[in-house]
This record gives structure tokens, sequence and C-alpha cells, in this order.
């Protein structure tokens, strides 16, 4: 009884060790297990990653007085108690103006792994995307100078901006996106999939190891790779039309490209695709498969795969509401014009 035991445990290591040559060759990466390799990846030479830094980048964050109406906040349409998206096919933004072009908010998530940001990957890092929702008008439609005026009118902030850069600190609207960015750097989500392809063979079950071998037969990691499982530019329509690729009038970038979703935490993301017209994720798996593979993804795959996702759900870094600044007489007032 122990020999065959140990026959079967033999066996499933080989084979795990196995799959995960064929996912590395794959081209997909894990999140490193060490912190200082990690580090590596997400920190920024020109504006590097501290505690102080990301604390006050959490209350930028979370702060609504940062938008025109007083109301939006980074979280609203990136919320950081689920899948750091907002979870409706067009998101909501200023006098609840639904987006122009139908588009839904990607998750925040892992977002520092992506080499775009954007649906039409039109900014390269987090810092530069920062910057756009803020000043968009369906979104929380602001202006450069307001969020000057909105940070520099409070003590409190002034203090925590000095303590993370120096007392001559000069506040400006791009300090205080880069320093949002420092926060959204460190929202990383380490999962099972992860502790197995660094080496921990029984990190994964064998439905979950079976999924994400189906993931990879049928071509999926042909554009979600890396280790965000995506974040690239890539064709879309490529062997189809989507089905509802008239809901909206987004067509990707000049070239056609469109950015591709991560999949990780993907079953807390729904409505997927770029203007959220599929809440089921089996049948998001499918569309795909026809769309971007030519091929016919089966129930009994696209199960499979969905299986493989829920090794994908990552352990998301605790975070505590912050006590905001309490604003001054100076303070710009809440304009919902």
């Amino acid at each position: 009884m122990k020999i065959a035991l140990s026959l079967a445990l033999v066996t499933a290591s080989i084979m795990a060790a196995n799959l995960v040559d064929a996912a590395k060759e794959a081209g997909l990466k894990p999140i490193p297990a060490s912190k200082a390799e990690l580090m590596k990846l997400i920190d920024n030479k020109n504006n590097k990653i501290t505690d102080a830094k990301v604390e006050l980048g959490k209350k930028l964050y979370f702060d609504p007085r940062l938008s025109k109406s007083g109301i939006i906040s980074c979280n609203s349409c990136h919320n950081l108690g689920e899948g750091g998206d907002d979870g409706v096919s067009a998101s909501i933004g200023h006098k609840w103006t639904a987006n122009p072009h139908h588009l839904n908010a990607p998750t925040v998530y892992n977002a520092v792994f992506f080499d775009a940001q954007f649906w039409d990957g039109r900014d390269p890092n987090l810092e530069k995307q920062a910057q756009g929702p803020i000043q968009a008008s369906p979104e929380m439609s602001a202006t450069k100078e307001h969020v000057e005026t909105v940070v520099n009118s409070m003590p409190e902030y002034v203090k925590a901006f000095q303590k993370a850069y120096a007392k001559d600190v000069k506040i400006t609207f791009e300090k205080v996106t880069d320093t949002i960015a420092v926060f959204e750097r460190t929202l990383v989500t380490p999962s099972a999939y992860d502790n197995f392809l660094n080496g921990k063979a029984q990190a994964m079950t064998k439905k979950e190891q079976e999924g994400l071998k189906t993931f990879i037969d049928k071509g999926c990691a042909t554009c979600h790779n890396g280790i965000a499982l995506g974040g690239n530019m890539n064709a879309f329509n490529v062997t189809g039309t989507y089905e509802f690729q008239n809901v909206g009038d987004f067509k990707g970038n000049a070239e056609g490209m469109v950015k591709v979703p991560s999949l990780r935490n993907i079953t807390q993301t729904a409505p997927y695709f770029h203007n959220g017209q599929y809440w089921n994720l089996k049948d998001a798996i499918k569309e795909m498969g026809r769309i971007q593979l030519g091929v016919a993804i089966t129930d009994k795959e696209a199960a499979s795969i969905e299986t493989f996702f829920g090794a994908l759900e990552g352990k998301k870094p605790a975070i505590t509401f912050p006590m905001l600044p309490a604003s001054t007489a100076t303070t710009p007032k809440p304009d919902m014009n």
C-alpha cells in the first residue's frame, strides 16, 4: 500500500513537472516567490517604492475630493474590495455618465505587469495611466489645477508629501498621480498557480492542472501569457467577429490592436470583453476560441479551463480603508456641473 502510494506521488510529481515545463514553453511566467525578485519587477527606478509613498498613494487612491464632484475616487471604478474593477458593462463617471465608447474598467490588480494600460494601450505605465481618468470628463472630470489645489489645501497631505519625498517637494498634479501609481504597483496577487509554477507540485489540484493543460493545448496562451496572463497588445477578431462588436464604437488602437485582459482573478471581474457583454465565464471562453483561435471549444473543455482559472484567484494585499485628511476653508467645494 505504501509503495503504491509512493509511486502515485512520484508519478504525479513527474506529470506536474512536465506541465510546468509546458507552461513556461508557452510563455507563462509566475509571480516570483522571492520578495527581492518581485521588487525588481514592480519597482520604478525613477520613483522608488517606499512605505511612506505607498501609504500616501493609498489615501489619494481612495480620496473622492480629487474628482470635480467630490464623490468619485480611483476606487469607484477600480474597487479593491472585489476584482479591482467596477463590475458593470460600461463604467459610470461624472454626472452618472456612462463611458461614451461603452468600455468597462480593467482590473488594477496586477496591472503593474501589463505591457500597456487602457484598452487601446495608449499609455505605457501606471504613472501615465493615473493621469487620464482624473481629467477625463466622463470619469472624474477634474483639472490638474483642481487636484493640486485640493491636495495643497490640507496640511496633513502637505506633511505626508514632505515625509514621502522631501521638505521642499512641490506638490504637482504629476507628483500626485505618480504617488497613486506607487500604491498601485503593490497591488499584486500571488496565487496557487504561481506556487505551482514555482515548484510546489501540490499547489494546484489535479482538475486545475488538467485545466491548465487544456488552456495550453487549445492555444489560449498564445495571447494570455507572461506574468499577467495578458496585458499585452494583440489583434482582435482574428478568426471571427465578436458577437457584440457593435455595442459601443471601440475598434482598438490605430492598428486595430486591443489590450489582452489579464486572466488573474478573472472569476471576480465579470462582465467580460471590453464592452462587458458576457457575464458567463464559460461562454466567454468559447467565444474567445471562436474569434481568436478559430477553434470550437466544447462545454467540457470550457469547464476545464474555468476550473484552472480558479487557481488564478490570488491573495490580495490586506488594505485598511485610510482615514483621509480633513478639508479646510480653501479646499474646493464639490461641483456637480
